[in-house]
């Protein structure tokens, strides 16, 4: 892969750092009021000590009081949750590591050369809910009962009769963590979610020696079915069969000016997903082939690691379900993380303290691997994921290599935005990502606000002329860049 295609492989992270199967379904996908009474049990999901705020338009689905408090004295007992106003030092962290990642004790145990700063401090405050939209939910509760998981002749399992939002609001066995999976790739997320000129995304990387290189770029991303956004169409015209789209321009920098990218992924999980470049110097697009799925080259992310934490067709992986739990979280950080490094805790690149408080989350935990039919030559042996349980967002990953030694610690911080309409959502279609390779000593971080003050333009946010769809959703468009 030459130059421009690893700049671009990097580029892809700024809107998504990092962002679901046989008989059986019935269980999880429920019926009637039970897929109703699932909906809710998702926005009301969290530790002891909970704000909900309400904040989505008509209401949320559990039909919550605007701001409600769960737990009285704030404090929940000392197995189940984290009281606020913690604060989680190098000097008392193994208190706490009942809530980390695998990934997080090995960064606070220093068993890497990458290791927590010794002046890091987090600290704890209560686990906000936002509640997902009504109209994501009102999906759920319509289309739910009528999902199907089918076994693939290759032995990977896909789905069936899926319609909109949560294919499976309440995920059971057989085949809980592909479930969860599914749910995973089908999350709330908003229609259109756009890095504009003036609002760039970041990206950059770290090598041991403390050498930074850094790019800035555009992006747009756009839902083209299964919408639930108020006024925007399930099905965008001209978008049948296609699931999103993602395109980006590298802006800087000089030498990598208008190397562009777009991705198309399908409505159909076992169709593969479409990558093409645009490359500057023969002025024209071209595909690129499913190798380059696992190309990172000087980056520490692949194609498979985007949308926040996974891009692969889950039809060709297995995914297990190890674990329900709940690990600490950053995301409600406002425009922190912009201005890499110097807002930064260097040399690991971890959340200052002004960036905001954490959060205990109830996360599942799944086991993702190739199904052995396609396993050979994948760059990963199994990813292990994070997944929130009330959005299905992904929050932590540890991944490993195709000999299962570990390889690279995951810290995904989707932002908490308002999105016009709906009120504060966790997937608002921007995060920050931080790959930390302990095999190489290197390390890439992105995220959608380069130092400019604010993060991504979303829906009718968007600049009319970014909203052209044959310019950002087709190999076409790529071929206008610099015309």
């Amino acid at each position: 892969m030459n130059s421009v295609c690893r700049a671009l492989v990097c580029a892809m992270f700024v809107l998504w750092p990092s962002m679901g199967l046989a008989a059986g379904a019935g269980e999880s996908a429920g019926t009637g009021a039970g897929a109703a009474a699932a909906t809710a049990a998702v926005n009301a999901a969290g530790p002891a000590t909970t704000v909900n705020q309400n904040v989505a338009q008509g209401g949320s689905a559990n039909g919550s009081s605007a701001q409600s408090v769960a737990s009285s004295d704030g404090v929940a007992g000392a197995h189940d949750t984290i009281p606020p106003g913690t604060t989680i030092t190098m000097q008392n962290w193994q208190q706490y590591q009942q809530f980390m990642p695998d990934g997080m004790i090995a960064l606070f145990k220093g068993e890497y050369f990458w290791k927590m700063p010794s002046d890091v401090e987090m600290e704890v405050g209560p686990t906000v809910i936002h509640p997902l939209p009504a109209t994501y939910l009102a999906a759920t509760e319509k289309y739910a009962s009528q999902v199907r998981l089918v076994t693939l002749p290759g032995g990977g399992l896909n789905i069936e009769n899926y319609q909109g939002g949560i294919p499976f609001p309440n995920p059971g066995e057989p085949n809980k963590g592909w479930k969860i999976l599914a749910n995973f790739w089908f999350r709330y997320y908003p229609h259109l979610v756009v890095n504009s000129p003036d609002s760039l995304g970041f990206a950059c990387t770290e090598d041991s020696y403390s050498n930074i290189a850094c790019q800035k770029n555009i992006s747009v991303f756009r839902q083209m079915s299964y919408n639930t956004d108020p006024g925007v169409p399930t099905t965008i015209p001209g978008g049948a069969g296609v699931f999103f789209t993602f395109w980006n321009m590298i802006m800087e920098p000089e030498q990598s000016k208008y190397s562009a990218a777009l991705t198309i992924a399908y409505t159909d999980l076992t169709r593969p997903q479409s990558d093409y470049v645009f490359k500057p110097a023969f002025r024209r697009s071209e595909p690129l082939g499913a190798a380059a799925r696992c190309d990172s080259n000087s980056f520490d992310n692949t194609p498979d690691d985007r949308r926040f934490g996974f891009d692969g067709n889950p039809p060709l992986f297995d995914a297990k379900w190890l674990r329900d739990g709940k690990i600490l979280s950053l995301m409600d950080t406002g425009t922190a993380g912009g201005d890499f490094p110097r807002n930064f805790d260097m040399p690991l690149g971890w959340p200052k303290p002004s960036w905001g408080k954490w959060e205990v989350r109830d996360v599942q935990v799944i086991d993702i691997r190739r199904i052995p039919s396609e396993a050979s030559g994948y760059c990963y042996g199994k990813r292990i994921m994070y997944v929130d349980k009330q959005w299905y967002g992904a929050l932590w990953q540890d991944l490993y290599d195709e000999h299962l030694r570990f390889w690279k610690i995951v810290f995904i911080q989707p932002n908490v935005m308002e999105v016009p309409g709906l009120g504060l959502q966790n997937s608002s279609g921007a995060g920050l990502s931080h790959y930390w390779d302990i095999q190489n000593n290197h390390a890439t971080f992105s995220g959608p606000n380069d130092g400019h003050g604010y993060l991504v333009l979303i829906n009718d946010q968007v600049p009319k002329d970014m909203q052209d769809l044959r310019r950002y959703t087709s190999p076409s468009g790529l071929n206008e860049i610099m015309r």
